[in-house]
């Protein structure tokens, strides 16, 4: 696929954070790809529901990927920029490609990837930010649990 149908495989990331937030959880949802548009595995933040601080959307989508020979061709699809701890595992495995839907709410490590040869997209999503802008307007405290702060 030349050119990945970006907004697409956002739609897929967007239905993740859907069930989250209805399962009581964080919005989030992600999803990896491959340059062809191939789902490999997609999941979402499930951090207060499973009362586990490891289960972002991004690690998520990972592990339902399963392993991979290779990690450079796949596409990390994302509803929020990745925080710090999945822009490690972006690094870590070498994932290409890294598709926002908004990084209004938190930028996360977007610029960090850059830097680190991640190609990096915002799609700037107006239902991302509308639905994370919604959820943090309602849960400050446990928004700013999730990304650390006090």
């Amino acid at each position: 696929m030349n050119n990945p149908d970006y907004q697409a495989m956002l739609e897929v990331a967007i239905e993740e954070a859907r069930k989250g937030l209805a399962e009581g959880g964080i919005p989030i949802g992600a999803a990896v790809f491959t340059q062809e548009g191939e789902l490999l595995g997609a999941g979402h933040n499930r951090r207060v529901q499973e009362n586990d601080p490891s289960v972002h959307a991004e690690t998520d989508a990972f592990r339902k990927a399963g392993r991979q020979t290779s990690y450079r061709d796949k596409i990390m699809v994302t509803t929020l920029a990745p925080c710090w701890y999945c822009s490690g595992l972006i690094r870590q495995f070498r994932i290409g490609t890294v598709v926002v839907g908004e990084a209004q709410n938190f930028d996360g490590g977007l610029d960090w990837l850059r830097e680190n040869g991640v190609k990096v997209v915002v799609l700037d999503s107006p239902e991302c930010k509308a639905m994370m802008t919604d959820f943090i307007e309602r849960n400050p405290a446990l928004w700013n649990e999730d990304i650390g702060e006090e």
